[in-house]
């Protein structure tokens, strides 16, 4: 039984889309606004085009190369091939079963989708049929304005095809438009607007035959190329889109590539900033120290160290590792050696001084589990004597003139900051003699595997590593840098663990 076609409603002129499968219901190419005969889709009632193309039943998708009905409220226009029935609108078949298939992105072999927003009403055979270069139609989008577009600017739209002759307002300007030369700067706000709107997409621009100028400008603005209104085939169409969408995507992946390489160098500049500048002016001790942040690609991780010399000659020096060695507890480990040495040069030490470290590690912390283990050695002005402090830290190594290296006493050790609320941290007076090296390290260094077992290397393998090194005739940096590569070594590759060294000599 025949369907009656529905009649046709007046629609304002901003409300008329020329694109299949418009929201508003209005007449589309070859209504009334042009004069010609249309057929209504029976599924939606918009009249369209006797045109040759058919609309996807999803999508709305115009394809070309069959009778065409109406489609969704998207609007999509795809040109060049067979096509298929529209089990909803009931539209004829003719030719193969080619239906609209979901956009992909083109670098995958999926279709290419187009945005065109051209401002003629009466809809203009702008864009010829195109085909990607894997044989498949290229979808088209039509918006007459910037509010159009923004409603058909999805994420499968891979490139938009703006004409320069848009006015700046959305309205309906035309060849008029075009042809006026004080419009040019009216035409490229628009595509400014458009760049705007669309930042991650490609963008070509169409303007008159021949005004290379306005072309050139617009390609200066953002845009990745322009073309000739006139000299438009589906062969160069075709070819501008892809090469358009390559180029954004080549700059995108370049300005992200700056972006990251900035980024990088901001975060060594202030990584570097937070390493300590020893204060030792006056002091007659040798200092020496190695990092190597666990975190791949930083300066910096969560362990910390420093050394100052106060007004009476003493020499405090510290090392501490915050478990983990991520960002947050680098800074946490940067945030109790500035406040270790405001402490120091306020004249705490011993347990005053660790006990308000721990309470700055408890404010400071995002969890009550974060502790932090910390060793502390203050050097009297005449360097033969020193206290001792250990809150959770494996003991100093020392080596003494006429006596093979070994470990300070450990056995008064405390139990690392942020561990035990009331905790104490008693000080041990140690004899270090008239000449002698003295290694303060984290657990970094001692807890790499030795070869393919489950081994570790220990203090007491660090200690023979260290007195074997020491009879090489190694000092300050030359020992820190054997020592480090040693154990790198011996752990088949990097350590994972974040290592701080610290050598005094005197």
């Amino acid at each position: 039984m025949s369907v009656p076609v529905p009649r046709q409603r007046a629609v304002p002129a901003m409300e008329v889309d020329r694109v299949v499968g418009s929201a508003s219901g209005g007449p589309v190419n070859g209504g009334p606004l042009t004069g010609d005969p249309v057929t209504a889709g029976p599924a939606t009632g918009d009249p369209v085009a006797g045109g040759p193309a058919t609309a996807d039943p999803a999508t709305g998708d115009q394809m070309a190369g069959g009778p065409m009905t109406a489609g969704s409220v998207t609007g999509d226009t795809v040109t060049g091939g067979p096509t298929t029935e529209d089990p909803e609108a009931g539209a004829p078949a003719t030719g193969g079963a080619l239906t609209a298939a979901p956009v992909k992105d083109p670098g995958t072999g999926g279709a290419l989708t187009l945005l065109l927003i051209e401002d003629d009403p009466g809809g203009s055979a702008i864009v010829p049929e195109m085909l990607d270069t894997a044989g498949q139609p290229i979808r088209i989008r039509t918006a007459r304005n910037l509010t159009e577009a923004a409603r058909l600017l999805t994420h499968d739209v891979q490139c938009i095809l703006l004409d320069l002759a848009l006015p700046a307002s959305g309205g309906s300007g035309g060849a008029a438009s075009a042809a006026a030369p004080d419009q040019k700067g009216e035409e490229l706000a628009v595509l400014r607007d458009v760049l705007e709107l669309a930042p991650r997409h490609a963008v070509l621009a169409l303007t008159a035959s021949g005004d290379a100028e306005r072309g050139t400008e617009a390609v200066r603005v953002g845009a990745q190329d322009y073309l000739f209104r006139d000299e438009l085939d589906g062969r160069l169409l075709s070819r501008a889109i892809r090469y358009a969408v390559e180029r954004k995507r080549s700059d995108t992946a370049e300005r992200r590539l700056a972006e990251g390489r900035l980024r990088a160098q901001e975060n060594a500049r202030l990584e570097r900033g937070l390493l300590p500048t020893p204060l030792l002016e006056g002091s007659s001790l040798r200092f020496a120290a190695r990092y190597r942040p666990g975190r791949s690609r930083a300066l910096l991780g969560g362990d910390f160290y420093d050394i100052v010399r106060t007004p009476d000659g003493t020499v405090h020096a510290m090392i501490g590792d915050v478990c983990g060695h991520g960002p947050d507890e680098a800074a946490l480990g940067v945030e109790l050696r500035i406040a270790w040495r405001a402490l120091t040069f306020a004249g705490l030490c011993g347990d005053d001084l660790l006990s308000t470290l721990q309470q700055v590690l408890e404010h400071e912390r995002d969890d009550d589990e974060i502790f932090a283990t910390l060793c502390t050695v203050d050097i009297a002005p005449d360097g033969r004597r020193a206290g001792l402090c250990l809150a959770g830290h494996p003991a100093p190594l020392i080596a003494r003139a006429g006596h093979p290296a070994g470990l300070l006493p450990y056995d008064n050790n405390g139990p690392a900051l942020g561990l035990l609320s009331g905790a104490r941290w008693p000080r041990m007076q140690v004899e270090l003699g008239p000449e002698w090296s003295l290694m303060l390290y984290t657990d970094g260094l001692i807890e790499g595997r030795i070869g393919d077992g489950r081994e570790r290397l220990g203090q007491e393998g660090m200690v023979e590593m260290v007195r074997r090194q020491l009879a090489e005739g190694l000092r300050g940096e030359s020992l820190l840098r054997a020592a480090v590569q040693e154990v790198r070594q011996l752990n088949g590759g990097e350590l994972t663990d974040d290592v701080a060294v610290v050598l005094l000599e005197r």
